[in-house]
């Protein structure tokens, strides 16, 4: 059986939880066909999160690494396409930690693709009635910062047989009643979007030949 690593983050931002964890821990322990899901949480602080999920890697020895993350004001499930080289931080971490203009890993390239069949999981996702697009930023905050560290972790290995990408997810309805106006989504729902975006990457060599671009 192969080994599915799953990560969510610790609250930030002021927010009492993360939507990324209080969904990523519903699949800790729990077997999908032949993968056995492992979750762990990573903590919302520069370096010390790639820390944590190196370390759950070399533990895990995993087939896939799925990286979660909230994005508040998004409506859909969001398949990172690209994690850029720079840490440029709008907020402060959960340590205090601000950095501007630093790279997450010195002398790195500018940026990695996703090695999730992004396209193939967003077709998927919007078959089952999910929102779901392709985004082209995971932003400079501490998300970008895990997919970046994730890629490069894998890309610097050399090791082809492990796909490791990057997905946001929006508020859950109870942050999102805390922000007038903001989209939310339900947990149940976030929970099938993962349990198909797992089952979609591990089932799938080549990804779809279909647009998924913006104009802006």
């Amino acid at each position: 059986m192969q080994t599915v690593l799953v990560t969510g983050f610790e609250p930030f931002g002021g927010e009492r939880l993360n939507p990324s964890w209080e969904v990523v821990r519903r699949l800790h322990d729990m077997e999908l066909g032949r993968a056995h899901i492992v979750a762990r949480q990573l903590p919302c602080v520069f370096h010390h999160a790639l820390e944590a999920l190196h370390a759950a890697i070399e533990e895990t020895q995993p087939r896939l690494v799925l990286a979660v993350g909230q994005a508040g004001g998004r409506a859909e499930i969001s398949l990172e396409r690209v994690a850029i080289n720079v840490d440029d931080a709008r907020i402060p971490d959960n340590q205090g930690q601000q950095p501007v203009d630093e790279p997450v890993v010195p002398g790195g390239p500018a940026a990695y693709f996703s090695l999730l069949p992004i396209k193939a999981i967003v077709t998927g996702l919007r078959e089952a009635g999910i929102p779901a697009a392709v985004s082209q930023s995971a932003g400079t905050y501490v998300c970008n910062h895990v997919m970046y560290g994730l890629l490069h972790h894998l890309h610097s290995r050399g090791n082809s047989r492990i796909k490791g990408g990057f997905i946001h997810i929006p508020y859950l309805p109870e942050q999102a009643a805390h922000h007038p106006g903001a989209p939310s989504m339900a947990a149940s729902t976030v929970l099938t979007a993962l349990e198909l975006t797992i089952a979609i990457a591990l089932s799938t060599e080549r990804d779809l030949l279909v647009s998924g671009g913006a104009t802006h």
